[in-house]
């Protein structure tokens, strides 16, 4: 069985309106049957899993620690790398996908990743930070592609769905 992964990004402080989003984005991707990855820490990443979770979702957390009681409770499957800040390649890798909300240099470093790696990146412009700053651009001048931009978590995940054909 192939898993479909959709990985969340974004900030570890980010605020409650971000929060929110992060929450409902996590619910979408369960609603639609996909795995959540993450960073597997607090903020986004926890509050993310935590919206998947109301709607039995799976979560994979790929901490930055080697301990796996650092992952939030909502966290399915931990992943403990001692890598410190080289795990965002991991996240960023892990899903077929991206979605970016808020964020700070962890982030920015992920999604330059997941453009390496071919990964659609979707951001949410509500949320601030690099998703915000990078939504509707082009990472660079090799590829035509862009950043896409949505207004809301059930566009996020949809803007996912249609850019890898899945059903």
């Amino acid at each position: 069985m192939t898993y479909r992964i959709i990985s969340i990004i974004g900030g570890s402080d980010s605020n409650h309106d971000v929060l929110e989003l992060a929450e409902q984005t996590g619910a979408e991707i369960a609603k639609r049957g996909v795995t959540l990855a993450c960073g597997g820490l607090g903020g986004v990443m926890e509050a993310a899993c935590r919206g998947a979770k109301k709607f039995n979702g799976l979560t994979i957390g790929i901490l930055p620690t080697e301990m796996k009681e650092h992952a939030n409770e909502f966290v399915d499957i931990v992943i403990p790398t001692g890598l410190g800040y080289a795990r965002n390649f991991l996240v960023a890798k892990a899903g077929d996908a991206v979605i970016a909300l808020d964020g700070s240099a962890g982030t920015l470093s992920e999604i330059a990743i997941a453009w390496f790696s071919d990964r659609p990146i979707v951001a949410l412009t509500k949320s601030g930070g690099w998703a915000q700053k990078l939504a509707g651009t082009q990472i660079d001048g090799r590829r035509n592609d862009v950043v896409h931009s949505a207004e809301t978590p059930r566009e996020a995940v949809q803007m996912v769905f249609d850019a890898l054909n899945w059903k």
